[in-house]
């Protein structure tokens, strides 16, 4: 598989590699050999479903704080969809910036979002399913959520999200969640 480190240092973009014949295709999604040999040492405990009939569908931006924040990688099984992560560890210095990758089906593509992130996205398509795996279990008393159109980040969507939960369209912007202090991300050079 391709590792590309994106724009972003530390999100990378993961090709599989994959094997067609006249049966059609196979895969390898994750192998922690291979991660590992690309310098990606993850210990993933949950995998992730999550399916969005409608194009325009905008789920994000989440994340989770320590101690129980996440690394995930993403991929889209169904349709396409474009994935955003957004860096909001304090003092980094890519600080509020943001990197999307368009994930579908048809490319079989994978973002690796890690820990001091959040990570949205919106789809493209009807009828959109992504999976993603998390080095962390679910925990809700330590989510949180970002504006997706928070001016600060000014992430470039295609389109304007025609569906939203209430809790993303009330999200508080980057600004207010520092503020509040109610980020506990802090940027350490590796």
């Amino acid at each position: 598989m391709a590792v590309t480190e994106t724009k972003l240092k530390g999100v990378f973009l993961i090709e599989p590699q994959v094997f067609g014949d006249s049966r059609g295709w196979f895969m390898e999604t994750w192998s922690k050999a291979k991660f590992e040999a690309a310098g990606l040492n993850f210990d993933f405990v949950q995998d992730n479903q999550s399916f969005s009939a409608q194009k325009g569908t905008l789920r994000g931006l989440h994340y989770q704080l320590d101690p129980m924040a996440q690394t995930k990688l993403v991929r889209c099984t169904r349709g396409s969809l474009l994935d955003v992560a957004v860096d909001i560890r304090k003092n980094s210095p890519q600080y509020a910036q943001w990197v999307g990758v368009i994930l579908s089906a048809e490319n079989k593509k994978q973002l690796l979002i890690p820990r001091g992130f959040a990570h949205g996205f919106l789809t493209l398509t009807d009828d959109v399913e992504i999976q993603y795996k998390a080095d962390q279990f679910y925990a809700p008393q330590y989510e949180g959520n970002i504006r997706w159109d928070d001016p600060q980040i000014g992430i470039d969507w295609p389109f304007e999200p025609a569906i939203l939960a209430e809790k993303d369209k009330n999200a508080p912007t980057l600004v207010e969640r520092i503020e509040r202090d109610e980020l506990n991300f802090i940027f350490e050079e590796a």
